[in-house]
């Protein structure tokens, strides 16, 4: 039993530990601390993040107010509807216009994980097809995303996606946002989204 006790205190300072330098940056009750780009809907319910499409069905975003160099950020989605969003990092934004690096996450086939240059080169690196099995399309997901100095690195449900190192992505700086697609007829929803700042 003392064994037992003891194992169990063991783990649970190890994941404080691990969980001490990270923050919060969604307080679970409204938007404060974050930006909204466009027409589509961005709001809080039952202490979570959705995002749906609105009647403009155009691209919408909701960005950070302060920019992030270095970081992992963790983030838990689940997929609603067409739930085709992303993760933007490193960008800035003129009306709905993101420039950036977006790491995907939409419905199984469509390369969550692998990470696109908005209004650059497109796909710079995609996941292999079955590691997209590691998406759970009616259940909450777990991503983490490790972006430091030219290097990013993607976890889904604890299991690397993508590693890339990039010279244009090392010379970024900007904000963090999450996307909504335009097309209409879609909401995903966010929580736990935390960060956790590395240094330069």
């Amino acid at each position: 039993m003392k064994y037992l006790l003891v194992v169990f205190l063991s783990l649970f300072l190890v994941s404080f530990n691990l969980k001490k330098d990270y923050r919060s940056l969604f307080n679970g009750k409204d938007l404060t601390g974050w930006t909204v780009h466009g027409t589509e809907k961005w709001y809080v319910e039952n202490g979570e993040l959705v995002c749906e499409s609105g009647p403009d069905k155009q691209y919408g975003y909701l960005s950070t107010d302060k920019a992030y160099k270095n970081f992992i950020l963790d983030v838990k989605f689940k997929l609603e509807a067409n739930g085709n969003s992303g993760v933007f990092i490193r960008s800035g934004i003129e009306g709905t216009k993101i420039s950036g690096w977006q790491v995907e996450v939409a419905p199984k086939g469509n390369s969550t994980g692998g990470i696109y240059e908005s209004y650059g080169r497109g796909w710079l690196t995609k996941p292999a097809v079955k590691d997209e099995e590691h998406l759970k399309p009616d259940d909450w997901n777990h991503m983490r995303i490790r972006v430091e100095n030219d290097k990013v690195t993607t976890w889904l449900n604890d299991h690397k996606m993508v590693e890339i190192t990039d010279q244009k992505i090392g010379g970024g700086n900007g904000f963090i946002a999450l996307q909504i697609h335009d097309g209409g007829g879609i909401k995903v929803r966010w929580k736990d989204i935390l960060i956790k700042e590395l240094k330069d």
